[in-house]
C-alpha cells in the first residue's frame, strides 16, 4: 500500500504521509501565513537595504582607486581630520537639537488640537500638516529665498523696522540655526499627528479619576498623560532621530555645507567626499559612521519600550 499499511488492526502511516501531514499543519499556522505574506517585503528589503549596506561596508575598506583592501584605514584617516570632527559634532548637534524641538513643539500643538472640538479641529489639523505634506526639496527652496542675502524677506522686514540685515546663511552659527529651524518646521507636524493620536487613545476615565483625587493640570500631565504616551514618544523620537541624521535635502539646498563646512552633516559630507571629490570608499566610510550611533540609540529606546510592555502585561 502506497500511503500506509495495516499492522495488528492499526494503520501505520508511511513517512510520506507523515511529511504531508506535518507540512499541512505548518502551513495552517497563523505565524506561517503571516511570514509567507511578508516574504515579498522581506525579499525587497534584503535587495534594497541589506545588500547596499553590506556593499557599502566593503567599499569603505578599499583604497581610493578601489583596487586594494585597506581595512579600517579610511575610518582612522577620517577620525584624524579636523573637518570630519566638525561634521561629527554638527551632525549630532543638528539631530539632537532638532528632534528635541520637534518633540516639544509637536507635544504642545497636539494638546492644543486635542482641546479643539468639532470640525474646527480638522481644519486646523489640515493647516498644520501643510509643511509635512509639501515636498521637502520644494519647501527648502522657498526657505532659501527667504534667507537669501540679496532679497531676503526676513531682512526686508528687519529693515522696515530700522534693524540691520542679517547674513542668515553667511555666518556660521546663524546658518546652523537656520538649518535646524527649517528641519523643525518640516518635522513638527509628524510629531503633532502622532501625539494627537496617542492623546485620543488615553481613556477619559483616568482623567476623571485624577480630577476626583484632586489632581491639577500639571499632575494630570506628568502622572496620566506622559506615562500613557511613553512608548509612542520613544518610537516617534527614534524614528525622527534616524530620519534627521540621514537628512540631506535641507543642508544641501540651503547652505551646501557652508560656510566653512560649518553646516555639513554625515549625508552631505559623504556626498561631497564620495561623489563630488571622487573618493567613493572614503564617502562610504563617512556615511557608515551613522550606523553605530543609531544602533546604540535604537537599542536603548527599544529596550525601554519592551520593558514597559512587559510591565503592562504583568
Amino acid at each position: 500500500m502506497a500511503d500506509g499499511a495495516t499492522i495488528g488492526g492499526r494503520v501505520r502511516r508511511t513517512p510520506s504521509v507523515a511529511r504531508r501531514g506535518s507540512l499541512r499543519r505548518w502551513l495552517g499556522r497563523k505565524s506561517t501565513v503571516g511570514f509567507l505574506m511578508c516574504l515579498p517585503l522581506i525579499v525587497l528589503i534584503a535587495a534594497l537595504v541589506i545588500y547596499p549596506t553590506v556593499y557599502a561596508i566593503y567599499l569603505s575598506m578599499l583604497n581610493k582607486k578601489m583596487t586594494q583592501f585597506v581595512g579600517l584605514s579610511n575610518y582612522a584617516f577620517l577620525l584624524k581630520r579636523n573637518t570630519f570632527q566638525l561634521v561629527f559634532f554638527q551632525s549630532c548637534f543638528f539631530a539632537v537639537s532638532a528632534v528635541i524641538l520637534k518633540a516639544t513643539l509637536g507635544f504642545i500643538l497636539a494638546h492644543l488640537l486635542h482641546n479643539i472640538s468639532g470640525g474646527n479641529q480638522r481644519i486646523v489639523r489640515g493647516m498644520l500638516l501643510t509643511p509635512w505634506v509639501i515636498p521637502l526639496a520644494l519647501s527648502t527652496l522657498g526657505w532659501q529665498w527667504l534667507f537669501d542675502s540679496s532679497y531676503s524677506a526676513f531682512n526686508w522686514v528687519l529693515n522696515a523696522f530700522g534693524f540691520a540685515s542679517v547674513p542668515w546663511l553667511g555666518e556660521r552659527w546663524i546658518a546652523r540655526l537656520c538649518v535646524i529651524a527649517v528641519n523643525v518646521w518640516y518635522g513638527t507636524p509628524f510629531f503633532m499627528i502622532m501625539y494627537l493620536a496617542a492623546l485620543k487613545s488615553v481613556p477619559e476615565e483616568l482623567y476623571e479619576a485624577a480630577t476626583i483625587d484632586g489632581a491639577n493640570a500639571m499632575q494630570k500631565l506628568f502622572f496620566v498623560t506622559l506615562p500613557m504616551m511613553r512608548n509612542i514618544i520613544s518610537i516617534t523620537v527614534l524614528f525622527s532621530l534616524i530620519v534627521t541624521f540621514a537628512d540631506f535635502d535641507i543642508v544641501r539646498i540651503l547652505t551646501g555645507g557652508g560656510p566653512q563646512d560649518m553646516t555639513h552633516i554625515f549625508a552631505t559630507y559623504a556626498f561631497e567626499v564620495g561623489i563630488l571629490s571622487g573618493d567613493i570608499p572614503l564617502g562610504a566610510s563617512v556615511s557608515l559612521f551613522i550606523l553605530p550611533i543609531l544602533s546604540i540609540c535604537a537599542y536603548f529606546v527599544l529596550r525601554g519600550v519592551t520593558r514597559r510592555g512587559k510591565e503592562i502585561a504583568a
